[in-house]
């Protein structure tokens, strides 16, 4: 699956973001941000995919442009997600240096971004070797962590890590959890206090969040889970879904069954919730993928999730960054375009 996403993610999904009880001082703009403080102010999101997770930029249509910071901001959005396909751009042997020239890129886009006053979630992406082969590519996830954390160590809190997009295929949930705990004990020996976003396996599954094991005394971690239901109408057109075409025109239709599913799902989170003793901030989105698409008010979607989360973020995963207005003003009224 060529996600388009956040916590925001792909096209058409709802979001999770979970964070363990704390009680924090009140935050000044050079302190750390609990994870329940970060995760409210996330706000709405979109997700400027096609870009930095291709294999080389522009491959895929989109190369990123300062105007698209612009017209996020202008837009009304709060948090970009930079999916970034590290893989492509470091040694394949140890130390794994990351090509010096990406990681420029990669600075570029998250300056726009703070420049701006926009948070960024920056990511591994499309890491498709260390899904298929986790044993032999798990030292190589660590050392591209190890940079990307010492690089950004002194950026301000509106810059998120989240450690791997969407674990999959053999990236196993036993695998994972013990691949995530040693890469964000990697990640804190430079950044101690820096949120980290983490999702549990079979692509970020909310049906995975009771198998995904956050360790309990790390209070900077917001959990993840990407929702793709009704598939028909989030994946609409949808270029790497075969027959996606034949859904386009699909509808939100709120049947029973619709909504209950629907509720299910988030109960099941709001279980894991109670379970673990973290709190969550609901996020959703709508579908993006084509502009004649119908949109389903994003309020609707909302009001299916369970009301006593702490916080309300959202995002709209995009695959042209260009179109943030438009999306903007069909997803939410927006009218600063």
């Amino acid at each position: 699956m060529k996600a388009q996403l956040i916590t925001l993610i792909g096209v058409g999904v709802l979001f999770a973001a979970c964070a363990p009880l704390s009680v924090a001082p009140e935050a000044t703009p050079a302190s750390p941000l609990s994870a329940t403080e970060q995760a409210a102010q996330l706000g709405r999101g979109i997700n400027f995919g096609n870009a930095l997770e291709a294999p080389r930029e522009g491959e895929w249509g989109v190369t990123l442009e300062e105007r698209f910071f612009d017209l996020a901001k202008e837009g009304g959005f709060t948090t970009i997600r930079l999916p970034v396909r590290w893989s492509a751009h470091a040694a394949a042997e140890p130390p794994y240096t990351i090509d010096e020239t990406f990681f420029a890129r990669v600075d570029w886009a998250i300056d726009q971004a703070t420049r701006r006053d926009l948070n960024i979630i920056v990511n591994v992406h499309h890491y498709e070797e260390l899904m298929s082969e986790p044993a032999a590519h798990q030292e190589r996830f660590k050392a591209l962590w190890r940079q990307i954390a010492e690089r950004y160590r002194a950026q301000p809190n509106t810059v998120l890590f989240e450690l791997l997009n969407e674990p999959n295929n053999n990236m196993t949930a036993a695998l994972w959890n013990t691949l995530a705990a040693e890469t964000l004990t990697i990640v804190r020996q430079s950044n101690p206090t820096r949120n980290v976003i983490i999702g549990g396996a079979d692509w970020n599954s909310v049906r995975t969040l009771h198998d995904l094991a956050l360790p309990a005394e790390d209070r900077h971690i917001i959990g993840t889970f990407h929702y793709y239901l009704p598939f028909e109408f989030t994946h609409q057109g949808a270029e790497w879904v075969a027959g996606a075409d034949a859904w386009l025109g699909t509808t939100w239709e709120e049947r029973p069954t619709t909504r209950s599913s629907v509720t299910n799902d988030f109960a099941r989170a709001e279980r894991w919730v109670e379970e673990t003793g973290a709190r969550c901030g609901w996020a959703s989105s709508v579908p993006t993928q084509r502009p004649i698409a119908p949109r389903v008010p994003a309020g609707r979607i909302s009001s299916l999730v369970p009301p006593r989360s702490a916080a309300w973020a959202g995002l709209i995963g995009s695959s042209a960054p260009a179109s943030v207005c438009t999306i903007s003003k069909r997803a939410f009224g927006t009218r600063h375009c």
